[in-house]
């Protein structure tokens, strides 16, 4: 299979090579990628019509999953109230932003700092006619303020499983990176207090590994936040024990773990309140 992977990478490569020779090659060449990047998909969940840009089969997979994929996010995002504010930390693509706002008028504050994942993010904005209820942070949020790297493991659209200022991953394990940029990180309470985001009701934070990082450097924020839906790995100590704590400490209690991708990683549906 890698044996064939190469061959066909190969091929590809030549082809291209050969069209960007000559005016007819790059012309046709330059029609196929315009093409390519025009190519959307229409996804309905219930009553809720979305268009979403696929010019990659991640991001096509991303679209034509959005209803199966992760069923108790959509669950949490439907019971947020009209125009409430959302902050998406991790936003990738933007489905669920797009979700929320399309369904039930969030004002969405949608965090993404992959310079591959912001072109698709804002076409999808645009795509949805979004623009006044979606607005796209490209930053990291950590700890802290200041710059590090991020680094990915892939560089496809609608690619994840990146790290900001860190070596693991989602597990806690070491992060296979490929691709990496230095950027800067802005803490929660720095990107309310500097940046003039309003403070959030209901907050979706999944970046595969840095979670109780971001919450570390939220305590402002997460005093006065609804509900958190926030993904954890239970076999990842450090940051389950972290993640309990900040979010113990601001008065939330957890409601349920909802189905997560593999082993002991779920969706953390957290809400204010006693039981």
């Amino acid at each position: 299979m890698a044996t064939f992977k190469t061959s066909f990478k190969n091929a590809v490569d030549k082809t291209i090579r050969f069209l960007s020779s000559n005016k007819v090659g790059a012309y046709v060449l330059a029609a196929f990628v315009r093409q390519l990047m025009d190519a959307s998909t229409k996804v309905v969940h219930g009553r809720t019509e979305m268009q979403f840009s696929t010019p990659n089969a991640l991001a096509l997979y991303r679209a034509t999953s959005f209803s199966t994929k992760e069923p108790d996010t959509i669950t949490w995002l439907d019971a947020i109230p009209k125009d409430a504010v959302l902050w998406d930390v991790g936003a990738n693509v933007g489905l669920y932003s797009i979700y929320a706002a399309k369904r039930n008028g969030a004002r969405v504050y949608a965090f993404e700092p992959s310079v591959f994942n912001l072109e698709l993010l804002a076409r999808n904005i645009f795509l949805n006619a979004l623009q006044s209820n979606i607005a796209i942070i490209p930053v990291a949020l950590s700890d802290g303020v200041g710059p590090s790297l991020f680094k990915m493991s892939s560089t496809a659209w609608g690619g994840a499983l990146s790290t900001f200022g860190q070596d693991f991953d989602q597990h806690g394990g070491t992060l296979n990176s490929v691709f990496e940029y230095a950027t800067m990180g802005i803490s929660m309470n720095d990107a309310m207090q500097l940046l003039g985001i309003p403070a959030p009701q209901f907050i979706k934070i999944d970046v595969d590994g840095i979670e109780h990082f971001i919450l570390r450097g939220g305590a402002e924020v997460l005093k006065g936040v609804q509900s958190v839906m926030i993904e954890i790995d239970d076999g990842f100590a450090e940051q389950a024990e972290e993640t309990a704590r900040h979010l113990q400490n601001a008065g939330l209690r957890l409601l349920r773990k909802c189905g997560g991708d593999a082993g002991s990683q779920y969706n953390q549906w957290w809400v204010r309140g006693s039981a």
